[in-house]
């Protein structure tokens, strides 16, 4: 077979490995990375399980085809064809509420797509804002380039990078969020793109990588990722959505897509000779992609219809358009029936049979190769440390809202003293300390939220892994929460208590354990919701029932014992975190008693008799449990994305043929109802005159 005599029987791919810019521009000669991804896909079919009594929906009809090292496919539709549904198939990226029939075969190998075998450029730009472009990608060549680069070879490559794709002007511009003024949406686009070829990955998947771009800046990409194809015998796929013709003379095969079914697929260069062949030519004066996709677009036949039969105007538009006199549904139903009988059609077959029994040797294998762990963790840390420093609204504005309501908290209980009176309103001043006002650490979310969306973008791609991320954002953030932790205990703690160095220290310690509880909670909300105004309600909710059943609003042995006494006040912070605050306030005081000349109140008495709370356990012991719920709430949030890596699969599975199995017994899914009725068109629309196409066939 052809296919194995090219290779080289002592080949090893390794994604990692990188040729700069492909020794093009600094002169290196070598191929760093490399490979071959023979990607085939058979009987592909998408479906939006629904109801009994609803019809099923097919995205995708049974779909063949393949991809080839060395050549750009392009899957070009109208909008709904399905192209980005393939693409995700393809790339392992399907969402959950989809059932998916048929075969992705990988070198011949039936196998799950792992994650960083694919580099994926999705449509939305997901990005830290406060990082410049050249930031960006220096911390993703870092993340991501083998040990064996110096960092001179690192940088040279990402300056390359940055130059490939255009970016010179703009390099030392934040990228831009909420309210710091980036780049522009094509100079994002670019940057997506210039991320993911960094490490020249042997398969490469790219979702309308030229949309928001100009007509140059988007020939210029395309002709990057032909060269990339072309030099490094890389895979390419992307779906396009109206290409310009000199953009379309870039690639080398065309997937035509309407309604999740095939229209065409072959070389692109022959898609012009199909057309004509179907009796549909393309008009001399037309680009070929403008034409295709007018002929499979049936979205607005009864528009069309209506308009026609309504103005006059559209007589003479028929008259120097035949596609006005014909139906798009009924062109589209004769390409799709004459694209399955062609010749086209039968190399398909006769390829993809061929490229599922490939046979590679046996030491061709795809490998993965990253920097340390502990450069991973310098790495991410650095990055999440600047985007915490540049993104007022991470810290910043909440370490301002914090010190506004310390004091408000010192002046309302401004040298609360030890009168009668004071007894409940230190409690209160705890409550709210311990309560209320950690609980506006959910501030923070938004931040956290767009920071998680990097992560799950990187870490899909094979970035790195769940527990250097868990550990960078940990260290990065601990500075920030020692601040606020340190400035409000000292406004509150000597404007209210007044009391002992150590017992201020054991105050910022419990504040500090409290407000990262309170973090690490909206971790796990956001890794389970990621909705913003979902995942703010749900952690409210959960913050709120932390607060109930800390002893304040009712003490803890009046608690009813089954659930919210056992075992919810032992596993929330707020129970321990007003304890050990009160045992640091109150033991070794003196308090006024309600009646004059009756014995003073000692602390202890207070806090076992008034505040229902017990004294067999040391404050140290409150402050060790609060640490104690902090780690096994980060460790929870370990757990849900490891879940998420580990058993959604399974149960992706599970799904998917609990679906199919009530699915076959539909008719509407056993039977698909395909357009069979033939139509030939009353005259052809090469009756058009003009500039002749800029495809030749």
């Amino acid at each position: 077979m052809e296919i194995e005599e090219s290779l080289n029987p002592s080949t090893t791919t390794t994604i990692a490995a990188v040729d700069g810019v492909g020794g093009r521009m600094f002169g290196g000669g070598g191929d760093w990375g490399g490979g071959a991804a023979y990607l085939v896909w058979e009987e592909l079919t998408v479906v939006i399980p629904t109801r009994k009594d609803e019809p099923t929906r097919r995205i995708l009809h049974g779909l063949r085809g393949y991809a080839e090292p060395g050549r750009i496919m392009a899957i070009m539709g109208p909008s709904g064809s399905g192209k980005s549904t393939l693409l995700d198939s393809l790339a392992g990226r399907l969402s959950s509420n989809v059932v998916m029939t048929g075969n992705i075969l990988l070198n011949g190998k039936k196998k799950k797509i792992e994650r960083g075998l694919v580099a994926y450029v999705t449509q939305e730009d997901i990005m830290l804002g406060t990082l410049t472009v050249r930031e960006t990608i220096k911390y993703s060549a870092h993340l991501r380039l083998p040990p064996t680069l110096s960092k001179e070879e690192v940088d040279e490559i990402v300056e390359g990078t940055i130059i490939e794709m255009g970016l010179q002007e703009c390099a030392n511009t934040l990228i831009g969020n909420w309210h710091l003024r980036g780049i522009s949406g094509g100079e994002k686009k670019r940057l997506s793109i210039a991320i993911e070829i960094l490490t020249r990955p042997s398969l490469l998947c790219l979702d309308e990588p030229t949309s928001g771009l100009d007509s140059a800046a988007a020939f210029f990409v395309a002709q990057l990722l032909r060269n990339l194809a072309k030099d490094g015998n890389r895979t390419i796929i992307t779906s396009i959505h109206q290409p310009s013709s000199e953009v379309f003379s870039l690639f080398d095969d065309l997937y035509l897509l309407s309604n999740g079914e095939t229209v065409y697929f072959g070389e692109a260069k022959s898609a012009l000779e199909f057309f004509a062949q179907a009796g549909f030519p393309c008009p001399s004066r037309r680009n070929p992609s403008d034409h295709f996709l007018r002929c499979v677009n049936s979205d607005f036949d009864k528009v069309t219809a209506t308009l026609m039969g309504s103005m006059g105007k559209y007589e003479l538009a028929t008259a120097s358009d035949p596609l006005m006199a014909i139906e798009t549904g009924r062109i589209k139903a004769t390409l799709i029936e004459k694209y399955k009988w062609s010749e086209y059609a039968v190399r398909v077959r006769t390829k993809v049979q061929e490229l599922s029994s490939i046979k590679l040797p046996p030491t061709h294998k795809i490998t993965i190769s990253h920097p340390s762990w502990l450069k991973q963790l310098s790495v991410l840390t650095k990055r999440s440390f600047i985007n915490m420093v540049r993104d007022v609204g991470y810290y910043w504005a909440r370490l301002a809202v914090y010190i506004v309501v310390a004091l408000c908290v010192g002046t309302v209980f401004y040298d609360v003293g030890t009168s009668y009176t004071s007894i409940s309103a230190r409690s209160a001043c705890g409550a709210f300390i311990s309560g209320f006002m950690v609980a506006m650490s959910i501030g923070g979310f938004p931040s956290f939220l767009e920071e998680l969306k990097v992560f799950d973008r990187e870490w899909l791609n094979g970035y790195y892994g769940i527990t250097v991320y868990i550990a960078s954002n940990s260290l990065s953030s601990f500075p920030f929460l020692v601040a606020l932790s340190v400035i409000s205990s000292a406004i509150c703690f000597y404007m209210v208590y007044k009391a002992a160095l150590s017992q201020y220290i054991y105050f910022c310690l419990i504040l500090y354990g409290c407000i990262t509880v309170v973090e690490s909670v909206m971790m796990v909300v956001g890794s389970i919701i990621s909705n913003y105004l979902m995942g703010v309600i749900t952690g409210a909710g959960v913050i709120g029932i932390m607060m109930m059943t800390s002893g304040f609003f009712r003490q803890l042995p009046d608690l009813p014992k089954p659930f919210w006494r056992y075992p919810i006040s032992y596993i929330t912070y707020g129970s321990w975190a007003l304890q050990g605050g009160c045992k640091n306030d109150l033991l070794g005081l003196e308090f006024d008693n309600m009646f004059p000349g009756q014995p003073k109140l000692t602390g202890a008495y207070i806090i076992q008799n008034m505040y229902g709370m017990s004294l067999d356990h040391s404050k140290w012991w409150d402050l060790a449990a609060v640490f104690i719920i902090l780690l096994s709430y980060r460790f929870l949030f370990f757990m849900v994305l490891k879940f998420k890596e580990r058993a959604s699969p399974i149960f992706r599975v599970l799904y998917t043929k609990q679906a199919l199995h009530k699915l076959r017994k539909r008719a509407s899914f056993r039977k698909p109802a395909f357009p069979s009725k033939r139509y030939q068109p009353p005259f052809p629309l090469s009756s058009q005159e003009g500039l002749s196409s800029p495809i030749q066939y």
